[in-house]
């Protein structure tokens, strides 16, 4: 006999059909809209994250969610220093492009205007409302994305007080400044 409020074994949906239930309830949590980057050598690697959170004031520490076959998540294994863009209102068209799969691992960055983190080496993009440069302290696996969790070396505001960007309902959304 289950316990009480404990659905018995099997009563509820069908696999495919919790992921399709879950996604489409995950998708009314706004989440704000950034662009994690790292440079392997003279490459630059770039992808539009919106699973980022800050874990820690003592020591700053911040994590992002990727999954497990991107290719950012594959040079992570070489490259321990990385960064993230909180991505400004004006910055849709460059979230949209670095969150396309399939997209050239080359020239991520063509035609998106960057500068370097000091601290991480990685791309910070200036449409941005700050950047975060950081070190990976571990990794660990959750279903079919891995939890990054970096020690913040830098962090830093940017020059625009535009609002930002946010993924609400499946689609990148202006949330207005001030």
């Amino acid at each position: 006999m289950p316990e009480p409020g404990v659905p018995p074994a099997g009563a509820g949906p069908a696999p495919e059909q919790l992921v399709d239930r879950f996604r489409t309830t995950m998708q009314r949590l706004p989440s704000g809209v950034t662009v994690v980057s790292l440079r392997q050598g003279a490459t630059d690697y770039a992808m539009t994250a919106t699973a980022v959170a800050s874990v820690s004031l003592r020591p700053p520490m911040v994590l992002f969610c990727v999954h497990t076959d991107a290719r950012v998540r594959e040079v992570l294994d070489e490259v321990d220093t990385w960064a993230i863009s909180l991505l400004d209102a004006g910055a849709g068209v460059a979230a949209e492009r670095l969150a396309s799969p399939g997209r050239p691992a080359l020239g991520q960055l063509l035609g998106i205007a960057h500068h370097r983190g000091a601290a991480s080496g990685a791309a910070l993009l200036d449409a941005a409302q700050g950047w975060v440069e950081c070190r990976t302290a571990w990794v660990k696996n959750a279903g079919d994305h891995d939890v990054v969790v970096g020690e913040v070396l830098d962090a830093q505001l940017g020059p625009t007080a535009t609002g930002g960007l946010v993924h609400h309902l499946g689609r990148v959304r202006v949330l207005p400044g001030r």
